[in-house]
């Protein structure tokens, strides 16, 4: 059966140094794997693809792209970084202040790369289905989610980070995904439990849990989940 698996900000995959070597969905992709799997990596440091072939070296289909993913297609998108965060670079992004807000007394540097909007890769990439989208692109996660057509895409399982997410952001994308026959899940496929997971499926319980989120901290998500029915 195919699985067709989907990586926006796939960084260096599981050979970051920084990360203890750890990639909780690029460990979840390789643990589904199967020979007629498709992934697709999108990943906008150029420094970091050749850690992503190695990565994948050992797996066929693999689809790697170094360009941004945002809401619209623009020729040069700037990109801004902390030289603290080398030599990954995993805090990198569109928004300065995003960079600023995680290295506040570095020099901040940029580079400039094009971006196209989620729906024209989509297209380009024939994805009309996706089994596992994991979303993780420091800042403009909930833009780039609330931008997809799903109307057009059909995508069984969502992750995205919720560290950037502002309370009324939550809300949004929790009645947003509902209203799209989404359910909450719980935590995504992060290692550190950074982000939320959405299945396409209906579930009345998890969906009335979910409205809780905006309003507590997320270090009592875990009593939340607790009571998640899977």
């Amino acid at each position: 059966m195919n699985i067709n698996f989907v990586h926006i900000g796939a960084g260096a995959g599981d050979l970051d140094e920084g990360a203890n070597f750890r990639c909780g969905f690029t460990e979840f992709i390789k643990r589904k794997y199967n020979k007629n799997s498709n992934v697709f990596l999108v990943e906008v440091n150029p420094r970091n693809i050749e850690k992503l072939k190695v990565s994948y070296k050992n797996f066929k289909n693999i689809n790697i792209f170094n360009f941004a993913i945002s809401t619209k297609d623009i020729n040069e998108l700037k990109f801004f970084y902390s030289e603290k965060d080398a030599p990954h670079y995993q805090v990198c992004s569109s928004d300065i202040n995003h960079v600023k807000k995680h290295y506040p007394n570095s020099i901040i540097k940029n580079f400039s790369i094009k971006s196209k909007s989620i729906n024209n890769f989509f297209n380009e990439c024939f994805l009309s289905e996706i089994d596992y989208l994991s979303i993780d692109i420091e800042g403009l996660d909930y833009e780039v989610l609330m931008s997809i057509d799903f109307s057009k895409f059909k995508i069984k399982n969502i992750s995205i980070e919720y560290l950037h997410l502002t309370m009324n952001q939550k809300k949004n994308l929790i009645n947003f995904l509902e209203k799209k026959g989404y359910s909450y899940f719980g935590y995504g496929y992060d290692h550190n439990n950074f982000d939320y997971l959405f299945k396409k499926k209906k579930n009345f319980w998890n969906s009335f849990l979910a409205k809780f989120i905006p309003y507590i901290k997320p270090k009592h998500y875990k009593i939340l989940n607790y009571l998640i029915l899977k």
